[in-house]
């Protein structure tokens, strides 16, 4: 299998990190007319080194200079094996330090040195700079990587150098291919003939020609028209990729640096990032609680404010805590991202680390379970990872896709981890695609049981809540598909009962006291002695207004079915209106159809009760008017 890497430089300005990518390759990475000029990079530079397979790794050229810093930070994100360059003539610089912090912080595990320039300097003063350098990168991931002394001028060193770099190539694991695939955007522009066109380093995945993407956090959607890969056109790109990317239904204007692209709804913006935070050890400054910092991830470069979490309020160098980032336009990230922090003015790296939860809820500083969640998303397992966060977003029924895409888990390994936690009952399945913690459930059944002990306490004939008010007491703003999923969840699991359409404890009972009892059988006798002409609504009210039961008992009457209103006014025995309707089809089967005059004589009633009963059925389908008969719908 093709290894794809991405090479990238750092170092102090001036160090001759240009010239020696030059010496590798041939080719010249300054594009800019002022890089010409001023002889210094000043942005982004790219282009390839061969292999001796034949394949070609990357290279980035990012600019040392202190107020360029922003740029390379730009580059950096993408890096496989880092080529530190130091020139003899003056050594470990400013800049030097603050690039080996960079790649540090975004936790680069590959590269070698190169000491440039070695033919303006003696042999004697260029030990002194290996023991110095020797020195400097004691305890970091260059610690023991070769130091090899070139000059870009006369080409000494520089094959060993190349093949120093090979035998790294050589020895990097395989990259994961089978990712989301995305690409942090760091050039946009127009090329005549063919439109839009980014340029980036696919950092996981692949991207084939034709596919359909989304410019994050834009929510843009775009089509892949055609791909270059080192100056080649390629129908397919891979992680580990510099790659140009020509997109059709979208402007170059709408596009920007530090955005990023990406498969369509895999990932999702949000104004708050939950991250593990170190400063460094040579910090010039501290982070305290609530200051402002530049944030650097991907290509982007935006202002935050760093909440402390824990109970800090501020940290010093060296030290590590949690914390939340909150922004001021929205980002885009994936758990396990790196980040840079620079210090907000005097703009200086003092820290960064790594994302934990790139879809946050806004959390109080002092909540020591927040910490604790943050502690597994930092060192669990992946399945421990995976639960957490069907813990955090169980109350907002996030489908497990979502969650899954913030872990950028492959779906086979998720797939197994799902079902493990499954058989653990650690999560419960509420549809193909939503899962909630049992923790969450747990809250849910204490909420419905807090619900009904109420309802039942204060309508003691009433069966219980009808099941819509029900849902919408208990699961407010959630999805109605969801909302019959947990309802048919609680039943199953015995933990309501629906009697009458109306939600219950499954042990609640309706009980009547005495006064009750007789209250009820007073009222049934009044619809029994005059089956199709039974007390109005308001005559009812006034018989009984001073009966304390009065109101609970007719609701329960009709609750249970014994009742029927056919208006506002009218009601009648459930059992009489049977009768009626038996009595109609008789009428029907005789005549064919039935006037109103015809069923008020077989009811023996007023023409009211009548047209109540006749106007009931049409709206319940039961009936329908053909012209001034009615007749059944079969």
């Amino acid at each position: 299998m093709s290894k794809h890497v991405i090479i990238g430089t750092a170092g102090h300005v001036d160090h001759g990190k240009t010239s020696l990518i030059m010496a590798l390759t041939g080719k010249d990475t300054d594009r800019l007319k002022e890089e010409k000029k001023r002889g210094i990079t000043i942005d982004l530079g790219f282009t390839y080194l061969s292999m001796p397979n034949g394949e070609k790794a990357g290279i980035i050229d990012v600019p040392g200079h202190e107020k360029f810093v922003h740029n390379m930070l730009a580059g950096a994100g993408g890096i496989d094996i880092a080529l530190l360059v130091v020139a003899a003539d003056e050594g470990v610089m400013p800049q030097t330090l603050e690039h080996l912090n960079i790649l540090s912080i975004l936790n680069i595990k590959h590269g070698c040195v190169a000491i440039t320039k070695i033919d303006m300097v003696d042999d004697e003063w260029l030990e002194f700079m290996k023991e110095d350098l020797s020195q400097v990168l004691k305890g970091s991931f260059l610690e023991n990587v070769p130091i090899i002394p070139v000059s870009s001028k006369d080409n000494k060193n520089i094959d060993l150098l190349r093949d120093t770099l090979f035998e790294i190539i050589d020895s990097l694991p395989e990259r994961n291919e089978s990712s989301i695939f995305r690409i942090p955007i760091d050039r946009a522009f127009s090329m005549p003939g063919f439109g839009t066109v980014i340029t980036g380093t696919l950092i996981e995945g692949i991207l084939s020609v034709g596919d359909e993407v989304e410019i994050y956090p834009e929510a843009l959607s775009a089509k892949v028209r055609s791909l270059q890969v080192h100056d080649s056109s390629v129908e397919r790109a891979y992680a580990g990729q510099r790659v140009a990317v020509n997109l059709s239904n979208v402007k170059t204007s709408e596009l920007k640096r530090g955005s990023t692209l990406a498969t369509p709804g895999t990932m999702q913006s949000s104004l708050m990032l939950d991250v593990h935070l170190h400063v460094l050890s040579n910090s010039p400054f501290t982070i305290k609680h609530n200051s402002r910092v530049h944030f650097f991830h991907g290509t982007s470069e935006m202002l935050c404010k760093v909440v402390l979490l824990g109970g800090k309020t501020e940290l010093y160098p060296d030290e590590s805590a949690y914390a939340q980032l909150r922004f001021e336009e929205p980002i885009c990230a994936k758990h396990a991202d790196s980040f840079v922090l620079r210090f907000y003015s005097p703009v200086e790296t003092i820290g960064g680390g790594i994302i934990l939860n790139p879809l946050p809820m806004k959390h109080r500083p002092s909540n020591i379970e927040t910490t604790k969640k943050l502690k597994i998303l930092h060192k669990g397992n992946e399945e421990e990872k995976l639960e957490t966060l069907i813990l955090e977003y169980s109350p907002y029924y996030m489908d497990i896709e979502s969650i899954l895409s913030l872990l950028s888990m492959e779906s086979d390994k998720a797939e197994n981890l799902i079902t493990q936690l499954l058989k653990n009952n650690r999560i419960i399945q509420l549809d193909s695609k939503v899962y909630i913690h049992r923790d969450f459930f747990a809250v849910l059944l204490a909420k419905s049981n807090d619900l009904l002990n109420k309802y039942h306490n204060d309508n003691t004939l009433s069966f219980g809540p009808p099941i819509e008010q029900y849902k919408s007491l208990m699961f407010k703003c959630v999805e109605p598909i969801i909302q019959n999923e947990l309802v048919k969840l609680f039943t199953i699991k015995n933990h309501i009962r629906i009697t009458k359409d109306c939600v219950q404890k499954p042990e609640f009972d309706i009980v009547f006291t005495e006064k009750q009892q007789k209250l009820i059988n007073e009222i049934k006798s009044l619809f029994e002695l005059s089956p199709f002409a039974p007390p109005e609504k308001n005559a009812l009210n006034k018989q009984f207004e001073r009966n304390i039961d009065y109101t609970s008992v007719i609701d329960y009457l009709k609750d249970c079915g014994y009742l029927t209103y056919t208006d506002s006014q009218i009601a009648f025995s459930s059992a009489n209106l049977d009768i009626a309707l038996n009595k109609f089809r008789d009428l029907q089967n005789k005549k064919g159809e039935v006037t109103l005059a015809e069923f008020r004589d077989a009811l023996n009633t007023s023409r009211k009760y009548a047209l109540s009963i006749l106007n009931y059925w049409d709206n319940k389908n039961i009936t329908k008017m053909n012209g001034e008969a009615r007749k059944l719908i079969d």
